[in-house]
């Protein structure tokens, strides 16, 4: 009976894995709904500086985070996850950087968002110039990502880089994940334009909001616009950078609930086919043992 003993054994194993992923997807699941969540919930905030930076945009042509500099050095924002067990989440942004360097030859010095991040540069050899690892949970606050967004400003105004670009993990839907890189800086005065635009446009009817706030009175700017630009763009790079750590999280997330789905199915399949095999096995012992009581008791007969 050996034997029956390790099948149970590996059935019970085998049952408990499947609950583990099965909770574990469920969390998953919690988490990415919360991230999505997130974006959502400052679109009041937003249409109101939109309307801001309409008023503004005038004066933004010769804004220092506009300008391209001649440094040939390209600072990279390279954002992961803290843990494993998320299918092929961190490999694809990993590999996207390879490509990346590979295919434009740059000099990339690095940022790190999360600990795989910074495994992969240590192991890479690559220069990190700040690592942020253990400054985030799932729970992302903006007042912590507000940190590495005015880093990136410092750094990309001080002219020792061309330009600032972010890997990351795009969100397309529960199911599909594509690893992208995206510049940060220099940016337009078109790309603030346009992320303001696609945040509130699921919300609101975006020329009927702009139409209604033409009707108010004209309001003076003080001290004046030039200088006003110098507070709200800042403000608006920091919305822009929180959203694309909200985005790689829930694609994080996404990912996680995937593989552990995966793995519950098959740990489901595993069981079940364990469990056949077990009682297959079980009958034909129960089988031979009737067989031999039978010719036992025939034997006795004669």
């Amino acid at each position: 009976m050996a034997w029956a003993k390790e099948i149970r054994r590996k059935i019970s194993s085998i049952k408990n894995t499947w609950k583990i992923t099965k909770a574990m997807e469920l969390i998953s699941t919690v988490k990415m709904k919360k991230a999505q969540d997130s974006v959502m919930a400052k679109k009041d905030f937003v249409m109101e500086m939109l309307k801001v930076f309409l008023r503004i945009e005038e004066t933004l042509w010769d804004f220092p985070l506009f300008k391209e500099w001649k440094w040939e050095k390209t600072l990279a924002v390279l954002i992961t996850s803290n843990k494993w067990l998320c299918g092929w989440y961190n490999v694809n942004v990993m590999k996207k950087v390879n490509n990346y360097i590979k295919t434009t030859g740059e000099e990339v010095d690095f940022i790190s968002v999360w600990k795989k991040a910074a495994s992969f540069v240590a192991r890479t050899w690559n220069n990190l110039v700040a690592d942020f690892s253990h400054d985030f949970t799932d729970h992302i606050q903006p007042i912590f990502t507000k940190r590495i967004s005015r880093l990136l400003k410092d750094e990309f105004l001080s002219g020792k880089y061309k330009k600032v670009v972010v890997f990351y993990s795009h969100f397309v839907n529960t199911i599909k994940q594509v690893a992208v890189s995206k510049e940060f800086f220099p940016i337009s005065s078109n790309d603030i334009k346009e992320y303001l635009s696609a945040v509130v446009s699921k919300f609101y009817d975006i020329e009927e909001e702009l139409n209604n706030s033409k009707n108010i009175s004209y309001y003076e700017v003080e001290p004046s616009k030039e200088d006003l630009a110098e507070h709200v763009i800042p403000i608006i790079l920091d919305m822009m950078f929180y959203d694309l750590l909200l985005e790689a999280k829930a694609s994080e997330h996404s990912s996680r609930m995937v593989a552990m789905k995966n793995a519950k199915d098959n740990a489901k399949k595993i069981a079940w086919a364990l469990t056949l095999k077990y009682n297959k096995a079980r009958q034909a012992m129960i089988t031979k043992e009737v067989s031999e009581i039978t010719a036992w008791v025939e034997s006795l007969k004669d």
